[in-house]
């Protein structure tokens, strides 16, 4: 979270939530990208670190809504709280759809940017199709937008016209469907200094520009690191390309002895790939399609069948990618050119890639079945495992009996997967 001051000031008494005497401060609060938990975490946090401060809070929103109901509880979290919040549509080229309209319009006011847009307000939830969602659902939400208008400053007639079709910051201004058009924050800040707007605590007059006297800290927040990662994996293409790179790193982790690089990065992918999944809607039949798929093509590798099990497992794959994500909502589409990379991808990696990688490890086991029974010599500490070089070739080895010291005389005892058991040789 970056933090920016700036020399400005304010002429009230009480400078937007401020007590008397102390420096006003703002609070420039960044909402990108869909609101899922991870952002509506973050939001909340700042502004209620804000609202501790007694800051003015600026929503910079650039959002075409949310999945579920993250809007709505976000939506009543900012009505409730009781320093001055305003809703800035910004920098251009920023919008403000479906949810995001809640958002703006539960602000004590509401702004926009030239070459921004605001609305349509459908779909509310970005998980439904426009055309499905329930007309009283649509009508509960409208109602809702329209009983915020009043504290937004703008007019219940243009936040209809905002639920209905994007309007750029000319016509919004006209239908009323925002109160005020500023370019950047530093000109916001200039055309909110002096303007009253209501709080929880009534009527308070903002304070962001500096006065002789009076200096106004300014800082910018942008969401945190793992916040922002969770909030990058809320996508469907992260979610899909994280679920099908996990399910490939513990398919290839369990043709290699050990648990090694492959599988824990699987692990990981695929953690993340479930928390996107708890927040996108998809269908499910078609994940439990895509899990057979990659199971069939993993099963041909160890049964050594290469062909029946890898076709049917390759259409199973890109069955399931299509059903899971298309025709949930067009937020939630993908496009067709991934799913066939990855079944190309997934075809190469089950049917060359593994089953090399296989052969290669049968043909060092082959090598190490000889070498049981053989002396050789510790290249450095065994505690327990270490390297051992046998006929001249280094090989990882594990001790049994306790640490064995470099340079140590060892014979080779049995093997433990691809690993030599060894012990130390008497003299």
């Amino acid at each position: 979270m970056a933090a920016v001051g700036l020399v400005l000031a304010g002429p009230t008494a009480r400078a937007s939530g401020t007590s008397s005497g102390a420096t006003p401060s703002v609070d420039v609060v960044k909402v990108t990208g869909v609101i899922d938990p991870s952002e509506a975490a973050y939001i909340r946090g700042t502004v209620q670190e804000a609202e501790r401060a007694g800051a003015t809070v600026i929503l910079q929103i650039d959002s075409r809504g949310s999945f579920g109901d993250q809007a709505e509880h976000l939506s009543t979290f900012l009505r409730s709280v009781s320093v001055p919040v305003i809703g800035w549509v910004g920098p251009a080229g920023a919008r403000a759809e479906g949810g995001a309209l809640l958002l703006l319009y539960s602000s004590s006011l509401a702004a926009m940017a030239p070459g921004a847009g605001v609305g349509p307000g459908r779909p509310f939830d970005l998980g439904t199709r426009a055309s499905l969602e329930a007309p009283a659902d649509v009508a509960a939400a409208t109602r809702r937008l329209e009983a915020l208008a009043p504290g937004a400053g703008v007019r219940a007639d243009g936040v209809r016209a905002a639920v209905s079709r994007a309007l750029p910051a000319g016509p919004a201004r006209a239908a009323g469907a925002v109160s005020l058009v500023a370019p950047d924050v530093p000109t916001l800040l200039q055309d909110l200094d002096g303007r009253s707007v209501r709080t929880t605590g009534g009527a308070e007059t903002l304070a962001t520009v500096s006065k002789p006297g009076r200096p106004v800290d300014v800082r910018f927040h942008e969401i945190g690191p793992i916040r922002r990662t969770l909030h990058a994996v809320s996508t469907p293409t992260a979610v899909y390309v994280l679920l099908v790179l996990g399910l490939w790193g513990i398919a290839f982790e369990c043709t290699q002895p050990g648990f090694g690089m492959a599988g824990i990065g699987g692990l990981l992918a695929l953690a993340l790939a479930g928390y996107g999944l708890a927040v996108i809607p998809v269908h499910w039949a078609g994940v439990v399609v895509l899990l057979a798929g990659v199971g069939l093509q993993g099963l041909d590798v160890l049964v050594k069948r290469l062909a029946w099990f890898t076709a049917a497992g390759t259409v199973l794959f890109l069955a399931g990618s299509l059903v899971a994500w298309w025709g949930v909502a067009p937020a939630v589409d993908l496009s067709l050119w991934l799913p066939i990379l990855m079944t190309v991808g997934g075809l190469l990696l089950f049917a060359f890639g593994m089953t090399v990688a296989l052969q290669a490890r049968e043909r060092v086991r082959s090598q190490q079945v000889g070498l049981v029974g053989l002396t050789g010599e510790a290249r450095g500490d065994i505690d327990p495992e270490g390297a051992v070089v046998v006929k001249g070739a280094v090989w990882r080895a594990r001790s049994n009996d306790g640490p064995i010291p470099k340079g140590t005389r060892i014979r080779v005892r049995g093997l433990d997967g691809l690993i030599l058991r060894v012990e130390p040789e008497p003299d």
